[in-house]
């Protein structure tokens, strides 16, 4: 029987409820495995489970450095899915520009580290956000007028150690929305469209829905093959478990990538509960390939 462990985090007021989780241990159970959800920062051994899946550890943004160093020494206890490398490279919004060098159409970004120019643009809409965030967390919408208030946000992520990122606002996702298009086993699983997450006018510091006016989607081709691209560029081919590759439309109305979620990316199984049996048939499978030869070394 398989031990595997869904790894999420503490309950708190910053932090979202995983809903899909105990429907996935459940499902798991009755499929044969021995399942458990655990907090990332538990005092666990990890070396006493088959596989351990990031699932839902929604607060790693605030402990970056203390995640990665988990996820290292956990990749060397047992199979981590997705890989320790893979989330080193992922929790930081910088891998876009590895992805654009690599030809993938991206929505256009600056990096702005702590110490850098501060020069935001004059003449449209624009976002900023730090290049280590998530759950939209210190993300705001500007207009031309509101430089002032734009590079206090700046200025207070830099006072963090947080390196800034500006993106022009894409007009189309008021209107077409932006897509989820989840991938698990390395296949296509289901698609989601979701509403605007900024609206203008609100504090970078205010309260959010991640993801409003959830609906299923049905992606187009050109959505699909752009996400298949986005997956082949991530450096060093690794094995996905799972990922989620977000989605707008560009100026010209072609889609362009968002983001790449392949940490701990909600998989909205709630919306597409027909998917559940085959995320916990992909996530036995994984269980039964075997342990990283790093993890099979090390006492259990």
């Amino acid at each position: 029987m398989p031990r595997i462990a869904l790894v999420t985090c503490r309950p708190g007021p910053e932090v979202a409820e995983d809903r899909d989780l105990p429907g996935l241990v459940r499902a798991l159970e009755e499929a044969g495995a021995e399942a458990s959800a655990v907090a990332w920062d538990d005092d666990v051994d990890w070396a006493a489970f088959d596989l351990a899946v990031i699932r839902s550890t929604w607060d790693y943004s605030r402990r970056a450095e203390e995640f990665t160093a988990w996820a290292q020494r956990c990749g060397r206890l047992t199979r981590l899915a997705n890989p320790a490398e893979v989330v080193r490279w992922n929790t930081d919004k910088r891998y876009l520009g590895d992805l654009a060098e690599a030809g993938v159409p991206v929505v256009r970004t600056r990096y702005i580290a702590p110490g850098g120019d501060i020069r935001l643009p004059g003449d449209y809409e624009f976002v900023v956000k730090p290049a280590l965030g998530a759950g939209a967390r210190l993300a705001a919408r500007y207009v031309p007028g509101e430089h002032d208030t734009a590079v206090a946000h700046v200025a207070r992520m830099h006072a963090e150690g947080l390196t800034a990122i500006v993106q022009p606002y894409v007009e189309n996702i008021d209107t077409a929305g932006e897509r989820a298009l989840q991938f698990f086993g390395g296949s296509l699983l289901h698609a989601s469209r979701k509403g605007a997450v900024l609206e203008p006018g609100t504090p970078y510091d205010a309260d959010r829905f991640p993801h409003p006016g959830l609906t299923p989607w049905t992606p187009s081709p050109a959505e699909q093959s752009l996400a298949e691209r986005a997956l082949a560029a991530v450096p060093g081919a690794p094995e996905l478990l799972y990922a989620r590759v977000d989605l707008v439309d560009g100026d010209d109305g072609q889609p362009v990538l968002m983001e790449l979620e392949l940490v701990e990316p909600n998989l909205f199984l709630a919306l597409h509960p027909d998917s559940v049996p085959r995320v916990a048939a992909e996530i036995l499978r994984a269980a039964r390939v075997g342990r990283p030869p790093s993890a099979e070394a090390a006492p259990r």
